[in-house]
Formats: C-alpha cells, sequence, structure tokens
C-alpha cells in the first residue's frame, strides 16, 4: 500500500500548494470564463489540478526506483508516454492557446509511444472484421491510437463538476488493479493503485468545495494513463477479454460517441461545439438547480457538488459487470448494450421532464406543473432538442 499512500500524500500536498499560490496569478492559472455552456463554477479556480496529480505519480516512480523495484520501468516509462498528453493539456491551461486538434494529437502522440515502447498493443477485440485488421502492424497501430485518444478525450467531456471525473478514474483503475491481481499481475496493480492514490490526491481538494480542477493537462493525462494499463493488461493476458478495457471506461466513451451523434445528426451542430445538455449537464439543471433553491455562493457549490453522485453510480452499473465477466466477451458485449440503452432512456426521460422519482431530491421537481417553473422563460423554452 506504499505505492497508494506516497502518490496520494504528494498529490495533496502539491495540489495544495498550488491552490495557495495560483491565487495571485489567476490570470494564468483559473478558468474565469464562468459564461460557456458548460460551466458551473461561481468565481474563477485554478485548472492546473493535473501538477499535483503528474508529481504525486511521479513520486511513486522514483520511490520505486529507490527501493530496487523492478515495476519502476514500467512507471517511468508510462510517465514519459503520457507527457505529450500532459504538457499540451496544461499549455491550454496556461494560455488558452491550444485547440482541441492539437491536444489530441499530442495524446495520439503519447499513445504511439506507449505503443512502440511499452508494446501496448491492441492486437485482439473479439469483434468480427476488427480482429482481421488489429491482427496487421498499421492497423493495430490504428486502432490504440484512436481507443487511447478516444478515452482521454472523453474522461476530458466528462470532468464537468466537481469530483466527478476523478472518481470515475478512481473507481475504473481499482477494476483494473483487482482484475491484474486476480491474473498475477503485481506490476499492473500497482501502478493502477498508485495512480487511483495520486487521484485521490487530487480528489480531496476538488471535492466538494471545487477548490481546484483537473483541466486538460490532468484530464488528457490520467485519460491516457488509464487506457495504457488497461490496453498493458490485454496485451499480457490473453485470458482477460479484450472488451473488458472498454466496458470499464464504458461510461465516458459512450458520454461521447453519444454527444457526437446528437450534436451531428440530430442538432445539425459541428461536433466539437460545446453545449451544455451533456448528461451530467442535464442533471445540474433539471435537479439539482431546482432542489437546492438558493442562488447564493455556497448553494451553487451544493449543486455542483450534489451531481457527481449520480454519474458515480451510472458509472458502476457498468463496473460491477465487467468485475463479474472480465474474461467473457459474449457477457460483456451484451452488459454493454443494455449499459447504452440504460444510458439513453435515462437521457430522454430528463430531457422530456419526465425525470425518474427515484432519482428526484426531497424538495425538488416532483409535479409535472414543475416543469414550467423550470424554465427560465416559459414563453420560449429552452432549446433541448437533442
Amino acid at each position: 500500500m506504499t505505492y497508494f499512500f506516497v502518490p496520494f500524500f504528494v498529490a495533496a500536498v502539491v495540489t495544495l500548494l498550488v491552490i495557495h499560490f495560483t491565487r495571485g496569478e489567476g490570470h494564468l492559472s483559473a478558468d474565469g470564463d464562468l459564461s460557456g455552456p458548460q460551466k458551473f463554477h461561481i468565481k474563477p479556480v485554478p485548472r492546473i489540478g493535473g501538477v499535483g496529480l503528474f508529481v504525486g505519480l511521479l513520486a511513486g516512480v522514483v520511490l520505486a526506483y529507490q527501493q530496487g523495484l523492478v515495476s519502476a520501468q514500467l512507471g517511468g516509462l508510462l510517465l514519459l508516454c503520457g507527457l505529450p498528453a500532459f504538457a499540451a493539456g496544461l499549455t491550454e491551461d496556461l494560455t488558452k492557446k491550444v485547440s482541441p486538434g492539437k491536444r489530441l494529437l499530442a495524446t495520439m502522440v503519447s499513445a504511439a509511444l506507449a505503443f512502440y515502447i511499452l508494446d501496448g498493443k491492441i492486437t485482439r477485440t473479439d469483434i468480427w472484421g476488427l480482429d482481421w485488421l488489429v491482427g496487421m502492424p498499421l492497423g493495430a497501430l490504428a486502432a490504440t491510437v484512436f481507443t487511447v485518444a478516444g478515452v482521454a478525450n472523453s474522461v476530458n467531456i466528462i470532468d464537468g463538476f466537481n469530483g466527478l471525473s476523478a472518481m470515475c478514474v478512481t473507481l475504473m483503475l481499482l477494476v483494473f488493479a483487482y482484475v491484474a491481481y486476480q491474473v498475477g499481475d503485481a506490476e499492473l496493480a500497482l501502478w493502477a493503485l498508485a495512480g487511483v492514490g495520486a487521484v485521490l490526491g487530487f480528489f480531496v481538494w476538488n471535492f466538494p468545495a471545487g477548490l481546484i480542477f483537473l483541466g486538460d493537462g490532468g484530464a488528457y493525462f490520467i485519460g491516457f494513463f488509464l487506457a495504457e494499463i488497461g490496453i498493458l493488461l490485454i496485451a499480457r493476458h490473453p485470458q482477460v477479454s479484450p472488451l473488458f478495457p472498454l466496458m470499464v471506461c464504458i461510461y465516458p466513451v459512450f458520454e461521447t460517441l453519444f454527444s457526437i451523434y446528437r450534436r451531428r445528426f440530430i442538432r445539425a451542430t459541428p461536433p466539437g461545439l460545446p453545449d451544455g445538455i451533456h448528461l451530467h449537464s442535464l442533471i445540474y439543471r433539471r435537479l439539482m438547480r431546482w432542489a437546492v433553491g438558493a442562488r447564493d455562493a455556497r448553494a451553487m457549490t451544493r449543486r455542483n457538488s450534489m451531481t457527481a453522485p449520480y454519474l458515480w453510480t451510472l458509472c458502476l452499473t457498468s463496473l460491477i459487470p465487467a468485475l463479474l465477466f472480465w474474461d467473457s466477451s459474449p457477457m460483456l458485449m451484451a452488459c454493454m448494450v443494455v449499459f447504452g440503452a440504460l444510458y439513453v432512456g435515462l437521457y430522454w426521460r430528463i430531457v422530456r421532464f419526465k425525470t425518474p422519482r427515484w432519482m428526484r431530491m426531497r424538495g425538488g421537481v416532483s409535479r409535472r406543473s414543475s416543469a414550467v417553473r423550470m424554465r427560465p422563460n416559459p414563453g420560449k423554452p429552452e432549446d433541448f432538442r437533442t
């Protein structure tokens, strides 16, 4: 457990120092844009929480080298390969001048480095047709780069509320650590737990008060780290289903794919255009905003932090089947179909003001007539078409 507690302690201390020393440098590191469709904070907040997370993992690597562990090399190479993704995201956090395309390209570079340096390759999928493609070197490279970049981007997309992406990634890494232990891979289990410690070191300052944000640097890096642990697990152990990592990450991945579909084919807008109707945004707007009615700073922070537990629960609905069926591709495929149906059904009910009763908090919206009060202007409803 040393490799859990050291990254946790270092990440927590470094993150606290970042919070303290960036108060006077808000123009450089804080997210001061409060008007965007995906902005739900009430004051400028530092968005370089990825620094503490990265340093926490680096401390774990240094400790492993000092103790002469063979696994130190894997940890060091994971950080080295993830550096382009982290650097591009951190540069965006500080300058606001790095486009999404460039950040995605940097993440692809990280994935390609891991492909060649760590042998983190997708060479099997248990999906008809794709196995033939990934059986070729270029096909395996393309599939690996696309998957890692997609997971990293999806982690960034769900990073919209205090504690949301951090806790989801924590739970996912714990599942990877458990299965790695089950197949006797102590090395991967160690670095998955180190990742859990580093993320939780950031989490204690991010949730519930939202004193610091993960930022693009943190989100892209931890998304890369998560994807690589999953890919290395199936690359090293043929008994692990190649669909297992996808099932573990299905919540952010499906959120991303559904958002692309919704924007491109239903709303006829560019897929990369930000909007405020992700599932987590809808839960905030349709449940939290009205369950906690006051508009003072404390109430708004409370609404923000109360949104994440709903999505943690949704994330668990994919992680439990992943734990049960990590070695069975047919069962995992069936579970992914069920998850997709659950997600879409829940989304459609909330977007049409038919939120399930079990999701409504006491004092929240519980009658059909409240749907009118929920609209800022009943005469001109918000455009929440999907």
